[in-house]
């Protein structure tokens, strides 16, 4: 088991929260305690690059939809940057690849 490490950084469109290792029920609390303390401006985007995260159940993609809501509720946008296969498919099979916006990698996320 990897636990998870979340490394925050800062781009021209706003903040970038790199995950890696286990967005699972136990690391999900921690990244929407970082969520709740983040604060974002209108028109900002927030991006989750999850080239480096390993593993997402149930309560992993709680916590993504808990950005989601950040950010849409401080009317700023959300991007997932480099989302694993696994993890693509599950959002595909449950609808949300309809709700969240998905890049390649966190370089291309964060282009203005």
């Amino acid at each position: 088991m990897s636990s998870l490490k979340i490394t925050t950084r800062d781009a021209t469109t706003g903040p970038v929260l790199e995950i890696t290792g286990e967005l699972d029920y136990a690391g999900a609390p921690e990244l929407r305690a970082l969520l709740a303390a983040l604060t974002l401006r209108p028109g900002q985007r927030l991006v989750l690059d999850l080239a480096g995260m390993e593993y997402c159940d149930s309560s992993g993609i709680t916590a993504l939809l808990a950005a989601r809501n950040h950010a849409l509720a401080a009317r700023a946008d959300l991007a997932l940057a480099a989302v694993p296969a696994h993890t693509l498919r599950v959002l595909g099979i449950v609808g949300l690849d309809q709700v969240f916006t998905f890049h390649r990698d966190s370089e291309t996320a964060t282009r203005p």
